[in-house]
């Protein structure tokens, strides 16, 4: 069965099959059962009608049975009897001239076998009795037999007896099964119109009555519920904080776009120009990290290939470090000798690395001399620092500053790094820490290995 098959009839065919089965087992036992019972049934008979025959053709002094006795031994027996009579010293009697001959009999006065007769398979049963006649003493046999398939007939007939009271019960339990499943389940079909009611916007848990078996199904429903509103509530914050924060850049490149007049003087037209380049950066920076947040967000759970965390983290500083030293900044990164091999997106470390590097330039203050990158690879986990010695970030703060557009004082940050950070961080399962420094600020951000 395909899983879009109807759970009604799922039911149907797993209860169903097993019963199926038992039934086809003792329908096959309840036949020979009654193959065995027939068997001790017609050999019973046999023996009745062999002392019937017996008594008769002594009472009628060797002549062939009565009508009566006949018509009687017929009907106890279920079907024709065929007898054979000889008297002492094997001289014929009286009956069928040519009995058959059994392919293997005991010895004994009463004897069973089986035998060839006409072509049909028989049951033969021969009894012998001591008679003394007219002076004569000798053994006298009568050989009493029956067609098989009489037998074989009465077994079928007592099977299929037991079959259709079977088949009956199946029928039944089925139809009750059928239509007993289809009341059961009207729960869940109340539940779906319930559910099919409702506006796409009403995300609300479900609190209709339902069986036992299926309060997990709802309950993990519930929670699905409950996630979704919350990502939907995350993404219309986010929608209106990047627009709040997007406005601010382009209402800035717009008014100095209109600063720029042909008459006014050419110095102050330059300097115009490059604070319009700077806002146009700026306002480029802005949505690039808004596009990396959202990326972070909507990644899917396929794990990235390992690779070489510590050549990436050299790539990057290497990039960063001509514009801080242009500033005038010394900068330094602090490597194991050897690679350090790690589950991550290049573009996810590269762009969290960036940001927290840009962090401690952005927000070290006046004093702010020196940023240092250290890359520390341990057996439980592996750890991104970048440190300086600005003017410092209090761990009590920490939890302020990792939100977006969060920002603790005056900056020409967008407040969007530490947030990209701490997102990268807890996508790979990690955390970023704000950990104690003597001097300036120290982030950690610790990517478990497990």
């Amino acid at each position: 069965m395909t899983p879009g098959t109807s759970l009604r009839l799922r039911l149907l065919v797993l209860t169903m099959a097993p019963l199926l089965l038992v039934a086809l087992v003792l329908g096959t036992w309840r036949y020979q059962v009654a193959l065995r019972t027939a068997q001790d049934l017609f050999d019973r008979t046999l023996l009745a009608s062999a002392l019937a025959i017996s008594r008769d053709v002594a009472i009628s002094g060797g002549d062939a049975i009565s009508p009566a006795t006949q018509t009687l031994i017929r009907d106890a027996s279920g079907g024709d009897v065929f007898y054979h009579v000889t008297g002492p010293g094997g001289f014929y009697v009286t009956g069928y001239a040519y009995p058959p001959k059994p392919d293997e009999i005991a010895p004994g006065p009463v004897a069973y076998g089986t035998a060839r007769y006409r072509g049909e398979d028989v049951r033969i049963l021969r009894l012998t009795e001591r008679v003394v006649d007219d002076g004569l003493s000798g053994d006298s046999v009568i050989s009493v037999w029956q067609r098989m398939d009489e037998r074989q007939s009465f077994a079928r007939r007592q099977a299929l007896r037991s079959l259709r009271l079977m088949g009956a019960l199946l029928l039944s339990l089925a139809a009750l099964l059928w239509f007993g499943v289809a009341r059961g389940l009207r729960p869940l079909t109340d539940l779906e119109a319930a559910i099919a009611r409702r506006s796409p916007d009403d995300l609300t848990p479900i609190r209709r009555p339902v069986p036992p078996e299926v309060r997990g199904l709802v309950a993990t429903l519930n929670r699905l519920l409950d996630q979704l509103q919350e990502s939907m509530a995350a993404q219309q914050a986010f929608i209106s904080d990047a627009a709040h924060q997007l406005r601010n850049p382009a209402a800035a490149l717009l008014a100095l776009a209109e600063t720029l007049d042909p008459d006014r003087p050419r110095q102050e037209r330059v300097a115009r120009i490059e604070d319009l380049k700077l806002a146009a950066r700026r306002s480029a920076r802005l949505s690039t990290q808004l596009l990396s947040l959202e990326r972070l967000r909507h990644r899917d759970d396929h794990a990235p290939e390992p690779i070489d965390l510590a050549a990436v983290v050299e790539s990057i500083c290497a990039e960063e470090a001509a514009a801080l030293v242009a500033e005038g900044l010394d900068f330094e990164l602090v490597k194991p000798g050897s690679a350090v091999r790690y589950p991550i997106d290049p573009v996810d470390i590269g762009e969290a690395l960036r940001n927290l590097i840009d962090n401690a330039r952005k927000h070290g203050g006046a004093g702010l001399s020196r940023i240092t990158v250290t890359l520390e690879d341990r057996p439980a986990a592996v750890s991104l620092i970048v440190a300086d010695d600005g003017v410092g970030l209090p761990p009590a703060d920490a939890e302020h500053a990792f939100t977006r557009f969060a920002q603790l004082g005056p900056g020409a940050g967008s407040g969007l790094g530490l947030a990209i950070a701490r997102t990268t961080a807890q996508r790979y399962g990690g955390e970023l820490r704000v950990e104690p420094a003597a001097k300036g600020a120290r982030l950690s951000m610790v990517l478990p290995r497990d």
